[in-house]
């Protein structure tokens, strides 16, 4: 397993039972994992958007006496200090080596991969399959979507919200479905939330790409894989949730046994449209 801060306090987290509210503590946490051990729990409330008092409830829920026995620990597991030579790197190459921490973490998740495995022949076994993500997690559902529907026979993209979210997703079901994929990034729309718990409701089985195992979504998932996002530049990057898409249409193609046929007939008719150039 990684040593790194954010899998050190993922680690911490695991195998307690959280509350929504404490599982956006924790998301907070592992988000900034260089600057969770010298945060009061006013700024770590105010990082969450929880109470105080929800902060020292989320610690005791860890099994610690309260908050400052929770910094305690985190101090005494943080590193001492910066990478050598870390303080030479401008914003945009930090920003670039925090991504490459995330895919490197995401390599170390995907040493077991029955996760993937298993989800993989979920989304093989639905027809149709719906692909949900909405706002900053559009462009990976596109993406997923735009890529799944060369091997899958029926794929649904849901990237538009809007009361006709549920409508579609119960077309889905009563034409077979019986998985949903959701791609899930921050900001989390609260209607990605009702949307997955209303999937479930109607007898889906939802397969997760989140930015992490304590997401807003992860009380309305079956399966959820996380893949963290960057946080070094304005606007957070996705490369690791990208990626791990790409893993599970890998994993599709393995439960499609026709994948490959569907592959070479598109090859074919596209070089009989020209439609690539070469």
């Amino acid at each position: 397993m990684s040593d790194s801060p954010a899998a050190r306090l993922q680690q911490l987290f695991e195998g307690h039972r959280l509350t929504p509210t404490q599982r956006r503590i924790a998301h907070s946490m592992v988000r900034r994992p260089a600057d969770a051990p010298f945060l009061s729990s006013v700024e770590l409330a105010d990082l969450a958007g929880v109470s105080q008092p929800s902060v020292t409830r989320f610690a005791v829920a860890l099994g610690f006496d309260g908050y400052p026995a929770l910094r305690r620990h985190l101090r005494d597991v943080a590193p001492v200090g910066p990478e050598e030579g870390e303080s030479t790197y401008n914003e945009y190459q930090q920003a670039v080596r925090g991504e490459i921490e995330n895919l490197r973490r995401l390599a170390e998740l995907l040493a077991d991969p029955g996760p993937v495995e298993q989800a993989g022949r979920l989304l093989a076994a639905s027809r149709p399959l719906p692909v949900l993500g909405l706002r900053a997690a559009s462009s990976q559902a596109r993406g997923f979507a735009y890529f799944a529907a060369k091997v899958h026979p029926d794929v649904r993209l849901l990237d538009e919200g809007g009361t006709m979210l549920a409508d579609r997703i119960d077309a889905a079901r009563t034409a077979g479905a019986t998985a949903l994929l959701c791609f899930a990034l921050p900001r989390h729309p609260k209607e990605v939330v009702d949307a997955l718990a209303y999937a479930r409701s109607a007898g889906l089985t939802v397969v997760t790409v989140a930015d992490s195992a304590f997401a807003p979504v992860a009380g309305h998932s079956d399966l959820l894989i996380p893949a963290a996002v960057g946080t070094g530049l304005a606007f957070d990057t996705a490369c690791a949730p990208m990626l791990l898409g790409r893993v599970l249409l890998e994993a599709m193609c393995d439960g499609l046994p026709d994948a490959q046929a569907r592959l070479e007939e598109f090859d074919a008719r596209a070089a009989a449209r020209g439609l690539f150039v070469e």
